[in-house]
């Protein structure tokens, strides 16, 4: 088979795919008679191809497929005019807790955020297979580790952790609204997607707590008021939070 046959058949194969192709069932597709690098040699021929195009081929971390460019999905979007329901604050907070500090436990991410961490919202994210839990620290105990899945990456059109968004304090847009859009809006999965059953799509936000007189502050949010990140890092001396319930 000559190249531009096998640009061809690999072409065909990633448009038609349901989900990213890796590179070895892209191999498959020529019975291993081409190696890794002559299947890596044809994709970044198909991405010169595409360029300039409404379509792109880009590298995901679960696999490689063709997908709408950003620029354009406003447009696409008024073909399905019906928005998913929106994550409650406290989801993405725990979500992006993970994401930015994985993996970590319950009780990490009750440090960070200064509450407790209701279990509909660690099942919830568990459902949609942006979580998994990878291990057990060996502390009293044994809690389970929390870590994002490819899903998670593919979701974002990311190929790896490297690419989230930066937490340096002033970042535009927002890592929090990056995650919110780009996770619920503006991918076409999510635009189709049902909620998981018996799990509420959006947790009402938490309920407000007054803290008695003397008592120390809870820890700082993940997000400034203005969204953007802040993830200070804890002082050893500081007194440990004091956890304050939260709805589901």
């Amino acid at each position: 088979m000559n190249t531009q046959d096998a640009k061809r058949v690999l072409e065909t194969a990633l448009i038609c795919a349901s989900q990213p192709l890796t590179l070895r069932e892209m191999r498959s597709l020529f019975a291993d008679e081409l190696g890794a690098d002559s299947v890596r040699s044809l994709l970044d021929e198909l991405t010169r191809d595409w360029e300039g195009k409404g379509v792109e081929l880009v590298a995901l971390a679960s696999g490689w497929r063709f997908q709408s460019r950003p620029e354009l999905r406003e447009y696409l979007d008024r073909l399905h005019p019906e928005k998913p329901p929106r994550y409650s604050r406290a989801v993405l907070e725990t979500l992006a807790i993970i994401a930015y500090r994985q993996p970590v436990t319950r009780g990490d991410i009750e440090d960070i955020r200064g509450v407790v961490v209701a279990s509909q919202i660690v099942k919830q994210l568990e459902d949609r297979g942006w979580i998994e839990a990878i291990g057990h620290r060996e502390t009293p105990g044994r809690p389970a580790l929390y870590a994002t899945t490819k899903a998670f990456l593919d979701d974002l059109g990311l190929a790896s952790l490297e690419q989230l968004p930066a937490l340096d304090v002033g970042t535009e847009p927002p890592a929090f609204e990056a995650l919110q859009g780009r996770l619920l809006d503006d991918t076409a999965e999510a635009a189709t997607a049902e909620p998981a059953p018996d799990v509420p799509a959006e947790l009402p936000a938490e309920v407000p707590t007054e803290i008695p007189a003397g008592a120390p502050a809870p820890s700082q949010s993940l997000f400034g008021d203005d969204g953007t990140p802040a993830l200070p890092n804890p002082d050893p001396n500081d007194p440990p939070p004091q956890p304050q319930p939260e709805s589901a």
